[in-house]
């Protein structure tokens, strides 16, 4: 299987309020058939064919300045982006007992019941609340999973209290503590994400800061995802084959797994490791170096038998930044890609185009026929 065989997902066809198809996967779980709309085309249910086995990147040294630790880490980070955009690291500085206290409490929200869940549902256009099989937008093909998603700024005079009050106003004052724990790991993740940053701009031979400074003020997006059982688990996925439109993701699976990556013309399994969490490189981030750095290409697979979650913090630049890459990485070349601001990729991916495998190729013809803005 070649990657010009991977087939993009079609365009979302958006759904208007009274005709909202409201899947409820704790009940569709015990069924031995489930809904066609949940079945995917031949073409992209292939089998894994492997196990990704790739050196973990080891933040440690990096972080403490170490010269020879920090070239180890940048000689793989290199060789991984330029690859296939997908690498793991270990020694994070994300507390192991933060993680799981996470999946703990995130289990209060999708345990709740469905109907409680529909109250503070994400609606079209909009990114935060909750999603079961992404209805409310997509119409075929849908992934079996639901979803609970927030965004996070990290900066503001507030920011301390945000995520809570986001928790308490979506779902009362019995899920503060909820909001506290959920407050700690974004803050922890906007950390990490800055560092992962530095690392990007050393690898590709810039100034450490030069892409932090975009992300510092960003509004990243929190999402936890619940994927119950499935009896047809070889017909339909969890997540399908797509790469992610945004600079990058930061992703951590529990024990059960299911996350792989496409690299050499074949699916691969990564395995859980909770100590680990997985870098993907996104199409925006792409942009922004030149190409030189590939969009992961992953998807999310099922199990029969045992509820899998998963941790994914999607890391954006401010909504009006100019993505375009340094001129150090167009010398004696012309940028791969036109200029564009994210809040435009934003609108594209989020309500007029499902993202897949192509969702650049696809996003600058719509882009070109735009209005233009006086300036």
């Amino acid at each position: 299987m070649s990657s010009s065989t991977l087939v993009s997902l079609p365009s979302m066809e958006p759904k208007d309020g009274n005709s909202l198809h409201r899947f409820n996967l704790n009940e569709l779980k015990r069924q031995a058939n489930i809904p066609a709309k949940f079945l995917w085309p031949k073409v992209d249910l292939v089998g894994t064919e492997g196990v990704f086995d790739e050196p973990l990147v080891d933040l440690e040294g990096f972080v403490k300045g170490d010269e020879i630790a920090t070239a180890k880490a940048i000689e793989l980070v290199r060789a991984a982006c330029t690859n296939h955009g997908f690498f793991q690291v270990i020694n994070h500085g994300a507390d192991a007992d933060l993680i799981q206290a996470v999946y703990r409490e995130i289990d209060t929200v999708f345990e709740l019941p469905f109907d409680k869940k529909l109250g503070f549902r994400q609606k079209l256009g909009g990114y935060t609340g909750f999603s079961s099989a992404h209805a409310e937008r997509f119409s075929t093909n849908l992934p079996w999973k639901e979803t609970f998603s927030l965004g996070y700024r990290g900066t503001d005079s507030d920011s301390d209290s945000a995520v809570v009050d986001y928790f308490t106003s979506a779902l009362g004052h019995d899920f503060e503590n909820v909001g506290r724990v959920y407050q700690k790991y974004c803050e922890k993740m906007r950390e990490l994400s800055l560092i992962i940053m530095e690392l990007l701009a050393l690898s590709l031979g810039l100034d450490r800061s030069y892409y932090r400074k975009f992300f510092e003020d960003g509004t990243s997006v929190m999402r936890c995802n619940n994927y119950p059982p499935c009896k047809k688990s070889d017909v339909t996925f969890g997540t399908g084959p797509h790469c992610d439109p945004n600079s990058i993701t930061l992703v951590h699976q529990d024990h059960v797994g299911g996350l792989e990556i496409f690299t050499g013309d074949k699916w691969l399994e990564v395995p859980p490791r909770q100590d680990v969490f997985g870098i993907n490189i996104g199409d925006t981030f792409m942009a922004f170096c030149n190409g030189r750095y590939k969009s992961c290409v992953h998807r999310a697979i099922l199990n029969e038998e045992k509820v899998r979650r998963s941790l994914v913090y999607f890391v954006n630049p401010k909504e009006e930044v100019v993505v375009r890459p340094p001129e150090d990485l167009v010398i004696n070349s012309s940028p791969v890609y036109p200029d564009f601001t994210w809040a435009s990729l934003f609108d594209f991916a989020n309500n007029r185009h499902r993202a897949g495998l192509q969702t650049l190729q696809d996003f600058f013809p719509w882009l070109s026929s735009q209005p233009k803005v006086p300036t």
